[in-house]
């Protein structure tokens, strides 16, 4: 096969994609990716060997670079076979003086054009690894630190560092060279949840020290008459310095998709011009981006592969890259990004074609929810409230994802739904109504902010004193697609949520034997027919 990638929820036939990803992603871009998560395992080893795991400039290498290598995030294969050089040179930088007794990865020495580089990846991939269990399991804990590494690039970018965390991501990458058995690597993918636990703390300590804590708030889905830009993606960050060069210049904002969340930061609410959202989730972004008619800012996945429609306004920037895109570099230390030819080209275009009104409300962080927590505890008490339903995670293409939007429609009045990702828009637009003021929808924020459904959960066990999270009227029924999903599945796990429904399908780099672990230890399943989920779900099953 030219190549093989298993790595989100969309594989082909739920087995793995080996002609070209259903991504969009081609032969060549995914044997880079493979190659450059060969060359990090190379640099973790020497790192770990010379006990400097918690470096800075390795930590800060190591996130970049698997942040690149995400479903839907880079399919440059030009960037890509400029950071797997920039690996090797820090490797080389760092390695054995002198004469050199290190082993494969770490020595070996390569140079060349992306053609040449992703012919070298053919022998690293996924399936170098022979035995299912351990590939599983070595998938398991790779795709568990890829979406580690994503929250951990957001948060440096707004200077919220843990070396601790640089330091696992060079322990769990070192580990894949590594003869361990299948209880050690088990044991390593259960503390990848705990630092996934310690990564979104961080995260969310970055995001609400720069630009407050979310509050409710209420955005329009509508257009005005003056030209607009759309930025996708998750960091907040180019969001301000977006948002701060806009304004004053007639140009409107709309955030999409997972930077809906946005519109809940005080920080940002200040900016008039930043007049809502416009669209769904990310895979609708061919059809919405064509009618929006202005530019569109990538700030990191979810890209889909560009339509000529409108190749000619959509900028990349940050971990996000496409062939014959533009892209906006990097900020320099100290400095910001430069927007200035999105915002002179938004000003030539039309403004966005309305293809919806009304608004939807959000900001229902952990720190808001606890502000409404007398509310909460009260409606729960009186029975007003039966059951929360936390409905997560990740939207995708498969038609087989309107259970949830099912599950939302068809659960009884009296619970309410938990959501934060891209999964929430399948359910966000509903009119579900609400319980004494409650919304029956609370959006906490991106998945990153998976983390406050988490708080909130913890904060409810500590004030109904009970001794297990299992043991509040919680149920878990999550939608996946990427690893930033994996990590806070992880990360659930971890804090000893049971009884969780993963789908529409569970991942394809499970085994049988590592699915059998996880059944008997944590009681994970896959979601089913939406009224027998909703039945055990009331049930507490």
């Amino acid at each position: 096969m030219s190549m093989f990638c298993y790595q989100c929820q969309e594989t082909c036939k739920n087995t793995g994609c080996t002609v070209a990803g259903m991504c969009g992603k081609k032969e060549e871009t995914a044997n880079l990716q493979d190659l450059l998560i060969f060359a990090l395992r190379g640099l973790a080893t020497v790192a770990d060997r010379k006990g400097i795991a918690n470096d800075k400039e390795i930590g800060e290498l190591i996130t970049r670079s698997l942040f690149v290598t995400i479903t839907n995030a880079n399919f440059d294969n030009d960037a890509i076979s400029a950071i797997i050089t920039e690996v090797l040179a820090l490797r080389d930088k760092v390695k054995c003086e002198g004469t050199c007794a290190c082993s494969v990865p770490e020595c070996v020495t390569w140079s060349g054009t992306p053609a040449e580089y992703a012919a070298k990846a053919v022998s690293v991939g996924v399936l170098s690894t022979e035995n299912e269990d351990v590939r599983s399991l070595r998938s398991l804990l790779t795709y568990g630190l890829k979406g580690m590494a994503a929250y951990a690039h957001h948060a440096e970018m707004l200077g919220k560092e843990d070396d601790t965390i640089y330091a696992f991501m060079v322990e769990g990458l070192a580990a894949l060279d590594k003869e361990l058995s299948a209880d050690e690597l088990v044991a390593l993918v259960l503390k990848a949840g705990e630092f996934g636990v310690t990564t979104m703390a961080l995260l969310d300590a970055a995001n609400t020290g720069a630009y407050g804590n979310p509050e409710i708030s209420e955005v329009n889905i509508g257009v005005s008459d003056k030209p607009g830009i759309l930025i996708s993606g998750h960091d907040l960050k180019d969001m301000e310095e977006l948002l701060k060069q806009t304004a004053g210049t007639g140009v409107d904002v709309y955030t999409h998709s997972e930077m809906l969340p946005a519109n809940y930061y005080p920080a940002f609410k200040k900016y008039d011009n930043l007049v809502g959202n416009y669209g769904n989730a990310w895979w609708k972004q061919a059809e919405e981006f064509t009618s929006f008619n202005g530019p569109i800012l990538m700030t990191t996945n979810c890209i889909v592969p560009v339509k000529d429609a409108y190749k000619d306004r959509i900028f990349t920037t940050g971990a996000t890259g496409y062939p014959d895109v533009k892209h906006i570099a990097d900020r320099t230390d100290g400095g910001t990004k430069d927007f200035s030819e999105i915002i002179e080209l938004a000003k030539t275009c039309q403004s966005p074609v309305e293809i919806e009104t009304g608004s939807i409300v959000g900001g229902f962080a952990h720190n808001q929810v606890m502000a409404l927590a007398d509310t909460v505890v009260g409606a729960v008490k009186s029975g007003a409230v039966k059951r929360f339903v936390v409905m997560a995670g990740c939207d995708g293409r498969q038609k087989s994802r309107s259970y949830f939007t099912e599950v939302a429609e068809q659960l009884p009045e009296d619970t309410i739904i938990l959501t934060a990702g891209c999964a929430k828009y399948r359910y966000n637009k509903l009119k579900l109504g609400d319980i004494g003021g409650i919304p029956r929808v609370l959006d906490a924020g991106q998945c990153n902010d998976s983390y406050s459904l988490a708080v909130i959960a913890l904060k409810l066990k500590e004030v109904f004193e009970l001794e297990d999270i299992n043991d509040l009227p919680i149920s878990f029924d999550i939608g996946w697609y990427e690893q930033k999903a994996v990590i806070v599945l992880l990360a659930l796990l971890y804090l000893g949520v049971k009884g969780i429904r993963l789908g529409p399908t569970l991942p394809a780099f499970l085994s049988p034997n590592v699915v059998k672990v996880l059944v008997e230890n944590f009681d994970i399943k896959p979601t089913g027919e939406v009224k027998a989920d909703i039945e055990a779900m009331m049930a507490g099953k």
